[in-house]
């Protein structure tokens, strides 16, 4: 599929926002099957590896029939349809009907579901157009999408470097411009890393917010779904579609849906907010542009009335580890089914195979060498005679680690800091140190554990030109103060005339 003039420029480049695309789609410069198309070329023709696949079809019947409901009803119905003809992407761990979904994984390289994601459903059924599934690191286990079968992910605008993981194919393609947003999960930190590294704005919505029906699991008392957009607008309109209830999800909470856009029509007053500013958060390791830039927005929120306040948050020396217990267990026990039985692939010579240890063997061959060793690091951590003094111990320091928050929240509004201790690093930089790698999400980490809503916002660049991401945290179903800050962050430090810093925005260079 190519663009109608090679030499016009794409409306993917002249109309980047919802609002944009929505006021153009009412004043007839453009329509959903045009915008749509271009989309898929400018997706056919990327170098970035962010697409697993195109779902052509699919996305030019859902533009059609976004094309026929403006030529019935004149413009866009905004209340009723608020992703009206928007091209977006999907991570490959959410299931579309009819459509492969592989986790990234050779495990599932030809699986195809016979059913929709809850999340992605409620924003086809709000008007939005699926593009395609968006890379991933295997299963969701990786800070880099170093980790995918299918090759890695560069980053959109240092092809050198990672895109972060485990959701870098969702953040390269919102940045490189392949869709207008796209959809991650975040476990401990795999919306919000690549949205930093990535110079977009990435949420991950408080545990139960959003249906993980659908959400091929990971860590289920971790994983949440989220958006990745240009701007914070754009993440909390999605926000607003896929949240609430699901009968299919039990741990949704039995709450109504977000209304963070309509929050955010209203500018957000600083005055008096209390910012904690936890001391943790300023350690050994951390980047001094990274560092330069955080403390920038630090001090701009003080110049719109924000106070300031010091915090402690004792408990987030051990949140990596007791991640990396937590998680490795749920994982092991979630990923259990992929037995070559129920799901997974079966080796052409399983039939040699003469006993159930060597079945098991060759088909759990499938998973990469990182899916590999957290399965069996899980498996540990779960077995008779270990896990009391590894999970239990973790599962108790975790409640340790509310408590800090708890505490915390009661002497302040919003909690900020970096997203990462780095900006991006380069392809192939980590891959042989996984325990270097794991130290990446330690900012990120925290609010999983607790279940805290939590985003990352654009706030600089460093010397090289790679972004920086400003993480913002707030209480549990604290979403419309988080977006609001988040909001006033993201305008007052150059994000709010474009379309984040990964489209070139010399503000905010150090």
């Amino acid at each position: 599929m190519l663009p109608r003039n090679l030499n016009e420029k794409l409306s993917t480049e002249k109309f980047r926002t919802i609002r944009e695309i929505h006021d153009a789609f009412d004043k007839k410069l453009l329509s959903p099957v045009e915008l749509t198309r271009d989309y898929l070329a400018a997706a056919q023709a990327s170098e970035t590896g962010a697409y697993l696949l195109l779902c052509e079809e699919r996305a030019m019947e859902q533009a059609k029939a976004a094309d026929q409901v403006l030529a019935r009803e004149g413009k866009v119905p905004r209340d009723r349809l608020p992703l009206l003809g928007i091209p977006l992407g999907i991570k490959d761990n959410l299931t579309m009907d009819g459509v492969r979904t592989t986790c990234g994984s050779k495990m599932l390289e030809n699986y195809i579901p016979p059913y929709t994601a809850t999340c992605v459903e409620r924003l086809e059924k709000a008007g939005a157009v699926s593009l395609g599934k968006l890379s991933m690191d295997e299963f969701a286990m990786g800070g880099s999408n170093e980790n995918s079968a299918f090759g890695p992910v560069k980053h959109p605008t240092h092809p050198d470097r990672v895109p972060g993981g485990s959701s870098g194919g969702s953040a390269s393609a919102v940045g490189a411009g392949l869709c207008v947003g796209s959809l991650g999960s975040d476990t401990g930190g795999s919306i919000r890393l690549p949205a930093s590294y990535c110079g977009v704005v990435g949420v991950k919505p408080t545990y139960g917010r959003i249906s993980r029906y659908g959400l091929v699991a990971f860590a289920s008392s971790l994983d949440q779904v989220g958006p990745l957009t240009r701007t914070v607008e754009d993440a909390a309109l999605l926000m607003d579609v896929m949240s609430g209830f699901d009968p299919m999800d039990s741990t949704t909470v039995p709450m109504p849906a977000t209304r963070s856009f309509q929050a955010l029509q209203k500018p957000a007053d600083l005055k008096g907010l209390r910012v904690g500013i936890p001391k943790e958060y300023f350690i050994g390791g951390l980047e001094p542009d990274v560092e330069k830039a955080i403390q920038t927005s630090l001090r701009w929120l003080e110049s719109q009335g924000a106070k300031l306040v010091p915090i402690s948050l004792p408990h987030t020396q051990y949140a990596v580890a007791i991640y990396y217990i937590v998680a490795v267990s749920e994982a092991s026990s979630n990923l259990a089914r992929f037995d070559g039985v129920r799901f997974g692939v079966r080796p052409k010579d399983i039939t040699e195979v003469k006993d159930l240890t060597g079945f098991y063997e060759a088909v759990r061959n499938g998973f990469g060498a990182e899916v590999k060793r957290r399965i069996i690091l899980g498996t540990f951590a779960l077995s008779s005679g270990y896990a009391e003094a590894y999970y239990k111990r973790a599962c108790q320091v975790r409640r340790q680690t509310k408590q800090d928050f708890d505490l915390a929240f009661q002497d302040v509004d919003v909690i900020v800091g970096p997203v990462s201790p780095t900006t991006a690093f380069k392809l192939g930089e980590k891959a042989s140190d996984p325990l270097r790698m794991y130290l990446n999400d330690i900012f990120t980490i925290p609010a999983n554990l607790v279940g805290l809503p939590s985003m990352s916002v654009p706030c600089g660049v460093d010397s090289k030109g790679l972004p920086i991401g400003f993480h913002l945290m707030t209480p549990l179903f604290q979403e419309d103060r988080m977006f609001s800050v988040g909001q006033a962050v993201f305008q007052g430090l150059g994000g709010g005339s474009g379309y984040g810093l990964a489209q070139g925005s010399n503000v905010g260079r150090l």
